[in-house]
């Protein structure tokens, strides 16, 4: 396989492989299949390991179609589908081999080149030959992902005194479960040989006094290290909300919100329990062994080793059976997300299944989702039902192994009463932190997995950021506008969404942006606000380069309307001063009135505090973009841009709102207007016409109209759709 990465070829069986011989046999390769060049030429490597190794990646590795996800360098390393840069030592460039859980790359040792291994970590590889190998970060062969002491200190680091606090207190709660059974040892003895009531009064008190105080240093423990798991998740979760507001847009659409929503909840959660209860936990059953065992000991030793013999059994038990539950606990949560996105969907969507009548349909779908939602509770369920019988099966026998070898120690005097209660409560002691280890070593493991899930996420840095110095950007500007040869090309994409556009805007222009549909209209728009990147020197406002500028400052100087409003669920009044939060009614009332909502508002019962719903869906479209265009002229911006923005708006009303805009101009402002209405189109100052990326045509309606061009062709196309309609 020559070809390069994301280049297609034909289908073909991997090569060397008899059919049903072989496990990968039958995998095909190429465009019929979907099937990357590069993960072909993983797959003909599988081929040619030794049965053990197929073995141990056959679970692991499973090829899918090509993923824009890496882009190598030579040396420098790539950046990965979270943006993360990967630096590598290696002599030759790195091949790229789209494959399925591939989230970077790192060194994980030398291997042979062309050879598939397990590195470290538990991390599959290939060879180079270089001593560099290519790695997929998350197809691990099984196993308990590395420690990574660093990550976890570095984020308990800031709360050392209360994590130090909690510490003390666990050892004060160990020192007194251990003091307790001692003393409840002397009081059973000095029974037996007679006893003053007013001692055993005071040992019982005594006792009585240690046990609460345990039970107080145990909360202490509790509050104060479940406490910094606490705050760790209040801080990361507002870290993390704050690192996605700073990414491009483009990312986050790519990326997948679910995949993000993934890692800044549930991935949260599980490090809030690593550095909560599973830091507890492992220093508690440290704890509890290092100073009960020793006390045990002192009393018997062979009672003792005989009592805890079984404990190994129910560690074992419970891991066994601990990462059971943990899968079937995220099935269930993934069932549960599931049907909460159907009735999400089906909520917002209601009004189109009441018009066409699939309403059994949903019922259906939703009663599937239901079913395996509760298969997997039920699954759980009888998980639990089982496992927790046993860890009291096997607790059960160690006390009763303790007490028939102690009653015989007992009867040849080698043993006393009170020996054999301090040993029953010692073993009782040492029960619930064995039984807890196996679910805390889960908790551990799954912790550091969206420890460093986490990680990446924060790692990653948003392609599209400020300059690190600045240009001041003096004043409002008056909003004039400059292209230079203006070029937007997207990964991937096979040519440029704008080619060389060149134009300019002086300040109050009303000027129109028109042409087919994927011109690069849109584009246009998004590129003037720095949401999809541009190269320095090609677009110029108030005589900066826009990459010079502050995002903040840019985008201050910058009102864009989008083609979909998007609207927040809160009430009209706050959607339109959404730009501007601390505009008065007043203000919020005039931008109404020139967006031509404010009649519309009237006939609301709430008026201007009506809730308009998750992304305005109590409103019509023609609503909803006025409420949107409202929210841009209430902000003070020397340009205006509307992508589209009347296209939901019946004519008569579409006519009024030009007239406002046209008003803009007068009032300071630059508009550009991108519209497929060429009607409107005609009443703006000049007309630019772009077609498949390039400025093709520009100038007043009249003067195009007149040319042989593509203006001329969409105007007469618009002209006889207004016909037919007419005469419909």
């Amino acid at each position: 396989m020559t070809s390069q990465p994301g280049q297609g070829s034909s289908a073909v069986l991997i090569s060397g492989v008899k059919a049903g011989t072989h496990r990968f046999a039958g995998l095909g390769c190429g465009t019929e299949t979907g099937t990357p060049d590069g993960a072909c030429a993983l797959l003909q490597l599988l081929t040619a390991q030794p049965p053990e190794a197929q073995d141990s990646l056959e679970n692991v590795l499973k090829v899918v179609g090509t993923r824009k996800a890496l882009v190598p360098h030579q040396q420098t390393g790539g950046i990965d589908q979270l943006g993360i840069r990967r630096t590598f030592n290696c002599q030759q460039p790195i091949d790229h081999l789209p494959v399925q859980g591939m989230k970077g790359m790192a060194l994980v040792g030398r291997l042979e080149r062309g050879r598939v291994g397990i590195g470290r970590h538990g991390v599959v590889g290939r060879g180079d030959g270089n001593g560099c190998s290519l790695v997929w970060d998350h197809l691990r062969a099984g196993g308990v992902g590395a420690l990574r002491p660093d990550l976890i200190l570095r984020y308990l680091r800031p709360h050392r005194r209360t994590v130090l606090l909690g510490m003390a207190a666990l050892v004060v709660v160990n020192l007194l479960s251990v003091t307790i059974p001692l003393l409840v040892r002397r009081v059973v003895d000095d029974l037996q040989d007679g006893f003053e009531l007013q001692d055993v009064l005071h040992q019982a008190a005594l006792i009585v006094l240690l046990a609460t105080a345990m039970g107080a240093m145990r909360l202490l423990s509790r509050l104060l290290v479940f406490g910094v798991g606490r705050q760790v998740e209040a801080d990361l979760k507002q870290q993390i909300f704050d690192h996605l507001l700073r990414q491009e847009p483009g990312w986050v659409q790519t990326t997948g919100s679910g995949e993000v929503i993934s890692r800044a909840t549930s991935d949260v959660e599980n490090v809030r329990r690593l550095l909560g209860f599973a830091v507890l936990s492992l220093t508690n059953t440290v704890l509890a062994y290092a100073l009960t065992l020793p006390a045990m000991l002192a009393i018997d030793p062979g009672l003792s080793l005989a009592a805890v013999g079984l404990y190994p059994l129910m560690l074992i038990t419970v891991r066994l059976f601990g990462g059971r539950m943990m899968r079937q606990q995220r099935r269930q949560q993934e069932a549960l997300a599931g049907l909460s996105d159907l009735i999400q969907e089906d909520l917002s969507g209601i009004s189109a299944i009441k018009i066409y009548g699939q309403e059994s349909t949903e019922q259906a779908a939703f009663a599937s989702r239901n079913g395996i939602y509760r298969d997997a509770a039920l699954g759980l369920a009888r998980t639990r039902s089982t496992l927790f019988p046993l860890l009291e099966g096997i607790s059960s026998i160690s006390l009763l192994l303790l007490l028939a070898l102690g009653s015989g120690q007992l009867e040849s005097g080698r043993l006393s009463i009170g020996d054999l209660v301090a040993l029953i409560l010692y073993v009782e002691r040492l029960v619930f932190p064995t039984a807890l280890l196996g679910f805390t070593l889960n908790t551990f493991q799954t912790g550091q997995v969206s420890l460093e899930r986490v990680e990446q996420l924060l790692q990653r840095r948003p392609l599209i950021q400020s300059p690190a110095q600045p240009q001041p950007a003096p004043g409002r500007g008056n909003g004039r506008l400059e292209a230079r040869g203006l070029t937007v090309h997207y990964p991937g994409a096979p040519q440029p969404a704008l080619d060389g556009v060149s134009f300019e805007l002086a300040p109050g222009e009303l000027v129109a942006v028109v042409g087919p549909v994927g011109c690069g209209k849109t584009t246009l728009a998004r590129a003037l606000g720095r949401m999809v990147e541009v190269e320095p020197g090609q677009l110029w406002l108030d005589g900066h380069d826009v990459t010079d500028l502050a995002l903040e400052d840019l985008r201050r100087r910058i009102a864009l309307v989008p083609q979909e409003g998007y609207l927040f669920t809160a009430t009209l009044a706050d959607n339109l001063r959404y730009g501007d939060p601390g505009a008065d009614l007043e203000q919020v009332e005039a931008v109404a009135a020139q967006a031509r909502l404010q009649g519309d508002i009237k006939g609301f019962p709430d008026g201007y505090q009506t809730l308009v719903g998750e992304r305005g869906i109590t409103l019509s479209g023609g609503q909803r973009q006025r409420t949107a265009l409202g929210r841009a002229l209430l902000v003070d911006a020397p340009l205006l841009v509307l992508d589209d923005a009347l296209a939901s708006v019946d004519n008569t009303t579409a006519a009024e709102i030009l007239r406002t805009i046209r008003g803009q101009g007068s009032a300071g402002r630059t508009v550009l207007m991108i519209s497929h209405q060429l009607s409107a189109a005609a009443a703006c100052d000049r007309v630019l016409v772009l077609e498949d990326g390039k400025l093709v045509q520009q100038g007043h309606h009249s003067e195009l109209v007149s040319r042989v061009g593509t203006y001329r062709r969409l105007w007469a196309r618009e002209q006889a759709s207004e016909q037919l309609q007419a005469s419909g």
